[in-house]
């Protein structure tokens, strides 16, 4: 495949990054928020120095060592530094719950483990019988075996046993199809998997980013979200370095003031987001000063005003993300429709990527310099060939499946599912959606979320969830069907309850009943606004907040029968 990058000898990160280290040296490359950046130089001598500690320390090609901590700079350093010699990077999400980690010390086989001070405790309740060594990430270095439960005791010994063996030995040199690196998933469906991801794969789709955006060695990166999900970790720490660009972390809890306050101080140009921080900000910040008076209200309803009024909030919105933004990457999760309808008008910098761990990630985006199509994810990236698996005839709907060079090996230790979802060379996706004459794919939902209504139509529940959600006073909802009927369970901004049915005044009861009745009139606007195949019997109250995956996607399967 004819990629447009020099000095690249292979689809391989130790190629990509060498060859990054070779032209931008002495560039800012990695840092957190307010503190002195790495350069690339740095970065190399760093990888080059923790290459020598893991094979000192028996790690050799093809070996696991799991990654567990927050973002920050020598994150990127250990990624880079166990790929480096063949071996495989497992990074694990920071906030897995501890028997996950686990079971995926133990289901990896992982020799090795990367951890941050703040989960160390994990690891050290952990009987992961194949770990020789363990390594604090923020300042790599083996910690001392006392700190460590009895399993560790033997630390030193099997150390010296392992290096003797491979003193003399070197890496072998890594090769496109060698497996890089092991994501376990947490998804929607409850079944968590081991997503084997090679070289090739997570090279080419770093490459292939440049169908639809220009990156230069003075951009600079936010990094909110985490990077053991793929999509930060290609999008926001490989394709950056590839072009010579730095990244930024923020070392706290991504909340509003602390965004605020690294919008200012950094002023990325560049940044990665899931859908609910742009619908947060929207709800939070842009929507009530358009329904802060009758007046505005009214206005905010004549098409022509409208887009006035969001250009000027547009202008507003990117000083507030420091006024330099001009990438805004939206992935992990359906975009709600009326915030999207808000970009377009507001002329925001936002791109919709579509694509899934398997794919290491993307398979679909629209190119920044071009207009969006409401509702698209955009074509297919380059090198990535994408079709409708048995396409209805009359609306052209079905399955998504797609071929690229950023497709999985494989499932790990597990042929039976990675044969299920691979066919003729095609990987199935378990998305339906369909494709437009010029090639935009636009997504309606997951195949396995699909309700089929009493006359045989197919109700997608993303898509109602989509239409609940543009009121105000709701922060989630989830759409099933209960005994042949759809319900919705709705969690309420409680903030704006208390302050609208005057919860200070009234009694718990009174409130109760005025969110009962609340939700009802909700249901009846919402019911107006959809196909009768799709009006909903109920509004249920969920009180406690949806538990979600590291993308902010509902987990469905704890509420869906």
């Amino acid at each position: 495949m004819n990629y447009p990058y020099k000095n690249l000898e292979n689809f391989t990160l130790p190629s990509l990054l060498n060859r990054s280290v070779s032209m931008y040296g002495n560039k800012s490359v990695l840092s957190k928020v307010g503190e002195s950046p790495m350069l690339y130089s740095e970065l190399g001598e760093k990888v080059q120095q923790m290459v020598k500690l893991l094979q000192e320390n028996g790690i050799s090609q093809g070996d696991k060592v799991v990654l567990l901590s927050e973002n920050m700079p020598n994150w990127g350093v250990v990624y880079f530094s166990v790929t480096y010699i063949g071996a495989v990077i497992v990074p694990v999400l920071p906030d897995f719950h501890p028997s996950d980690v686990h079971h995926i010390l133990r289901h990896s086989e992982a020799k090795a483990v990367f951890v941050s001070e703040k989960h160390l405790a994990t690891i050290e309740e952990s009987n992961g019988s194949n770990i020789r060594f363990v390594v604090n990430l923020d300042n790599l270095e083996i910690i001392d075996e006392t700190r460590n439960k009895s399993h560790f005791a033997d630390l030193a010994k099997k150390t010296k046993e392992m290096a003797q063996k491979i003193s003399n030995s070197g890496s072998k040199a890594v090769k496109e199809d060698d497996l890089a690196a092991l994501i376990y998933t947490s998804g929607t469906t409850g079944h968590s998997k081991g997503v084997m991801l090679s070289h090739k794969n997570l090279v080419t789709n770093a490459l292939s980013t440049h169908c639809i955006l220009e990156i230069h060695n003075e951009d600079i990166f936010l990094s909110i979200l985490p990077l053991a999900h793929t999509y930060e970790c290609t999008v926001g720490l490989l394709v950056p370095i590839l072009h010579g660009a730095s990244v930024v972390y923020i070392d706290k809890t991504p909340t509003p003031s602390v965004l605020l306050k690294a919008f200012g101080i950094v002023r990325p140009t560049m940044m990665l987001s899931v859908p609910l921080i742009i619908e947060k900000i929207y709800k939070n910040k842009v929507l009530p000063k358009f329904n802060g008076s009758l007046l505005m209200r009214i206005l905010y309803k004549i098409p022509f005003v409208r887009r006035k009024l969001n250009k000027i909030a547009g202008k507003k919105l990117i000083e507030t993300f420091g006024g330099r933004l001009k990438f805004f990457g939206i992935g992990g999760a359906p975009l709600s429709p009326f915030v999207e309808k808000f970009l377009i008008e507001a002329e925001f910098p936002y791109t919709i990527g579509y694509g899934l761990t398997e794919t290491a990630p993307l398979l679909a985006g629209t190119n920044i310099n071009l207009s969006p199509k409401f509702k698209s994810t955009g074509p297919a990236f380059y090198g990535v060939e994408l079709k409708i698996k048995d396409p209805n005839p009359i609306n052209g709907e079905g399955e998504i499946i797609a071929k690229s060079p950023s497709v999985m090996l494989g499932y790990y230790k597990d042929k039976e599912k990675t044969a299920e979802v691979m066919e003729d060379g095609w990987f199935l996706t378990g998305d339906l959606g369909y494709i437009d004459d010029e090639g935009f794919l636009f997504i309606k939902g997951r195949s396995k979320n699909v309700i089929i209504s009493s006359d045989g139509k197919n109700i997608y529940p993303e898509q109602l969830e989509s239409v609940i959600n543009q009121n105000e006073a709701v922060l989630d909802s989830l759409v099933m069907e209960q005994n042949g009927k759809l319900i919705a369970r709705i969690h309420l901004d409680y903030e704006l309850m208390d302050e609208k049915f005057h919860a200070n005044k009234n009694t718990d009861s009174k409130v109760s009943e005025d969110i009962i009745k609340f939700l009802e009139e909700m249901r009846i606007e919402v019911n107006e606004q959809v196909a009768t195949s799709s009006k909903m019997l109920k509004f249920v109250e969920q009180i406690e907040p949806f538990v979600k995956t590291p993308t902010k996607k509902i987990k469905r399967y704890l509420y869906v029968e």
